[in-house]
């Protein structure tokens, strides 16, 4: 389909179900719209649309756990370090544990934030058929989706 063609029209059917898929990632993460996509992957509304919400899993999941593996490696490079073992205070935790934890909690409450917004935002566009995009993810959603 060229960018002069009209985007076709979504039935109520797939309206729900793209809905669903922005809402869902809510409570599922990425199962739902994963499950919703392999569903419907010949609708092209629902396909986009519950690709959009997988990226955006994708990307949630993965800052997460780079964040986590970080925080890990830094709190044992502490506990590890000459100066940190050489301290009279065994009992004391690493510094690491008061930078990178903080960091991490702010990081999945943020994310958590965002995460709603974009189901609630989208889910609504979709809902009422619109080929509403995510910013920055969902020309990639387009490309992949066919549309």
């Amino acid at each position: 389909m060229t960018n002069s063609e009209p985007l076709p029209v979504p039935t109520s059917d797939e309206c729900t179900l793209a809905l669903l898929a922005h809402v869902l990632q809510m409570i599922a993460w990425f199962i739902a719209p994963l499950i919703i996509f392999l569903m419907r992957r010949q609708s092209r509304f629902v396909a986009f649309h519950a690709l959009q919400a997988l990226i955006w899993q994708a990307i949630f999941i993965g800052f997460g756990m780079l964040i986590m593996v970080g925080s890990f490696v830094e709190v044992v490079l502490t506990a590890l370090h000459p100066s940190a073992t050489a301290h009279t205070n065994a009992s004391s935790p690493p510094a690491a544990l008061f930078i990178f934890f903080p960091l991490m909690w702010l990081f999945w409450m943020g994310g958590w934030v965002v995460n709603i917004v974009l189901a609630i935002v989208y889910g609504l566009k979709s809902s009422r058929g619109e080929w509403a995009e995510y910013p920055v993810i969902g020309r990639l959603a387009r490309r992949l989706a066919h549309v």
